[in-house]
């Protein structure tokens, strides 16, 4: 089923899409919690801090809420942007390992699991960006926002690509958000389950 609505998602397919991310989450946690444990452990030990990453995002409604990742960065003096390009000194070695496999996601089947966030949706973003939208934009805080999604698919290579650019901070500002925006406004006013499960096998696929 396919809705067009400028508002958001109908009520029916909002309930399907929470309970959906309600059971996947579950079974994600059980079969991958040993997996997040030896990250956590692992990242703990290399960067001398906690193996689990926080951050504020922005979430619907443009409520705040703490992203759970694994630690995969070092803090590193004179550097506190928070785009991160390929290349960045902070990333440790083994960083870039869990970056590469995302397996420095996978907490964030606790922040599905907990109404937070969704596994299809907007990326959620530091604030700054999605809390500053106006107009038709804001359809954008009215779902979660989501580990993967048709944005997320299209620069999944994004890394590497603002490594290219001469200021990565300014080209995400100007050129990659605004683009965002128009794909998660297309995907929210079109949407439907069954794209959700293609973005979902594309995003295990690559």
């Amino acid at each position: 089923m396919v809705t067009s609505n400028q508002f958001g998602l109908s009520p029916g397919n909002a309930f399907i899409k929470r309970f959906f991310d309600i059971c996947l989450s579950i079974l994600g946690l059980l079969s991958t919690g040993w997996i997040i444990i030896i990250a956590w452990a692992l990242s703990t030990l290399e960067t001398k801090r906690n193996g689990f990453f926080t951050q504020r995002r922005v979430g619907r409604e443009g409520k705040l809420f703490k992203v759970i990742k694994i630690r995969t960065m070092r803090d590193t003096p004179g550097i506190d942007t928070t785009v991160t390009a390929s290349g960045d000194p902070r990333i440790t070695p083994l960083g870039r390992f869990f970056r590469k496999t995302k397996i420095d996601e996978l907490p964030q089947l606790i922040n599905v699991l907990l109404g937070q966030m969704s596994f299809v949706g907007p990326r959620p973003d530091v604030p700054g960006f999605a809390d500053c939208l106006s107009g038709d934009d804001n359809i954008i805080l009215s779902v979660r926002p989501g580990i993967t999604g048709p944005a997320t698919l299209k620069y999944r290579d994004e890394e590497q690509f603002l490594a290219c650019q001469e200021s990565p901070d300014a080209y995400n500002r100007d050129v990659l958000f605004p683009e965002k925006v128009r794909i998660n406004k297309a995907y929210i006013k079109n949407y439907s389950f069954k794209r959700d499960l293609y973005y979902i096998w594309k995003t295990i696929t690559g």
